[in-house]
């Protein structure tokens, strides 16, 4: 099982796609919490029972970003719960990883836009994002 402390924090405003739960709840769009080298987790509105199979999909990437996951918790917040997921493929984390960083670009790019009305390119938001953050980004420590 993952050690759920090695994760980092998202921007809440990235969103997932949930497939697999039960019909009622399929193609759902939750948040991404955080990732790790193993899993990950993310909110919801609905509690989902460990042990379940499910299938996450990040649109904000292209091509997107489809992974499989099992559940392996569901935490009751406030108002939703937290749902996290130890990945079925070894390597899945790593490619999640990348992932991660292109979101927090992607935010990034839609953040300088609201707060300093500067429209970036993918591409200069990417260079502006490394500059400042990517040597503070947290590195794991294994593999």
């Amino acid at each position: 099982m993952t050690n759920l402390r090695s994760y980092i924090r998202h921007p809440s405003d990235i969103p997932i796609q949930i497939d697999g739960i039960d019909a009622s709840q399929s193609n759902l769009q939750q948040h991404l919490a955080n990732v790790s080298q193993g899993g990950l987790a993310f909110e919801s509105a609905s509690r989902v029972e460990a042990g379940s199979v499910i299938r996450l999909r990040i649109t904000l990437v292209q091509p997107e970003f489809v992974i499989q996951g099992i559940v392996t918790h569901c935490s009751s917040e406030e108002d939703h719960f937290i749902i996290g997921i130890e990945f079925v493929r070894p390597d899945d984390g790593y490619v999640a990883r990348m992932v991660e960083q292109i979101c927090h670009i992607e935010h990034y790019r839609k953040e300088v836009a609201q707060q300093e009305g500067r429209y970036l390119t993918g591409e200069q938001a990417a260079s502006e994002w490394i500059a400042k953050y990517a040597a503070s980004f947290p590195q794991w420590t294994n593999r």
